[in-house]
């Protein structure tokens, strides 16, 4: 390996154990607002030397959210690729985000916005974006239940996606606040929610 390959592969190194740490504050001081002073002390770096990796926070938050983003929508395709109906689509993609924020309690203080009061204004825009992402598709796959599926909403399309991230957003909110895992009860409860979602399309005489 020549030296400027050293050097690059040093380099993402260093940045990934950088957001690694920020990833573990946030896990284990709840409530608290991570500074660059206690980061650089965590990582054994001087803030200097931090901001030679990032040029700001706002760009170690951006690489975490970049990190939610491309997990989560690379296995929102993978779902589409792989199951056909729509209402099996809604449950997985649902699910897939709920385990997601269960298994990462510092990203989920991220998707909730918690940990990002105070910080630049475009990174709860970023996330807030993250959400609108995730509705639309959710829009798109209820649209496209009357063509696949023979079935519709029993609500319009909006409201019925408005309602499933409403009680996604809720989760993830209740688990960054209290602790409680955000897949407790989830299947008992989302049979209880399919079961009203979705009506068979009349069949035209």
């Amino acid at each position: 390996m020549t030296q400027a390959k050293e050097q690059k592969t040093q380099k993402t190194s260093r940045k990934e154990q950088i957001l690694q740490v920020l990833v573990h504050m946030l896990e284990n001081r709840p409530g608290t607002k991570v500074t660059t002073s206690s980061l650089a002390k965590e990582v054994g770096l001087s803030e200097a030397a931090l901001y030679r990796h990032f040029a700001s926070k706002a760009k170690m938050f951006e690489g975490l959210i970049e990190f939610i983003e491309e997990t989560i929508f690379s296995r929102v395709t993978r779902i589409l690729q792989d199951e056909p109906q729509a209402l099996y689509r809604c449950e997985h993609i649902l699910t897939l985000v709920l385990a997601f924020a269960d298994k990462n309690p510092g990203l989920c203080r991220i998707m909730t916005g918690e940990a990002l009061v105070g910080e630049d204004a475009r990174l709860r825009t970023r996330i807030s974006q993250f959400y609108e992402r995730l509705e639309t598709q959710l829009k798109q796959i209820l649209r496209e239940a009357e063509i696949r599926d023979q079935m519709r909403t029993v609500m319009p399309v909006p409201a019925t996606a408005q309602l499933l991230m409403s009680i996604l957003e809720g989760r993830v909110q209740q688990y960054s606040r209290t602790g409680r895992s955000p897949v407790d009860n989830w299947p008992e409860q989302w049979a209880f929610l399919a079961d009203g979602l979705l009506t068979p399309v009349p069949v035209s005489a």
